[in-house]
Parts: C-alpha cells; structure tokens; sequence
C-alpha cells in the first residue's frame, strides 16, 4: 500500500503530501492491528487481557504499530525519491 500511495501521491504536495501519506498509512495499520485482536485472539477476549480499558488496547496497539511502521515509512520515501529523481531529469 506504501508504494501504490508512493507512486500516486501528487509531487507538488510535497512534504505536506509525504506527511498526510505516512499519517494514512500509520491510521490504517493502527486500525488492522486493533482489528485483528491481540495475538489473533477476538476483541472481547483481547480487552479481557486489558482489563476491559479500551484506551489501554487502542495504546497497546498504537505502540506496535509504531515500532512496526518503519519499513511502510520507508517503501512510501523511496516511491516518491524515484518519482522526484525522474522528474528532475
């Protein structure tokens, strides 16, 4: 997803455009993490191991896709870096 974002992404947006593109990416893999539950298990069973906080799932769930968002952050720079060099030359 990071790289057809990448690639269709307006050049002229920018650094404004690569920032509303990553927080995109980031928002939906907060939203599949906090979908799928905690280790595959189903919401009710995944808020049971939070004692029943949401706020303390959606943080959970914040964390890890923090930690794991380096790699879409990366595939979204190098689309628009190969776009900005084409589009240089």
């Amino acid at each position: 997803m990071a790289l057809v974002l990448g690639c269709v992404l307006p050049l002229h947006w920018g650094v404004l455009g690569f920032l509303s593109g990553a927080l995109v990416l980031f928002v939906v893999q907060v939203t599949i993490n906090a979908a799928t539950g905690f280790a595959g298990e189903s919401i009710e069973d995944s808020l049971l191991l939070f004692n029943g906080s949401w706020v303390a799932y959606i943080g959970f769930n914040l964390q890890i896709s923090y930690r794991a968002f380096a790699v879409p952050a990366i595939a979204l720079a190098a689309a628009l870096i190969f776009r900005l060099g084409r589009a240089a030359s």
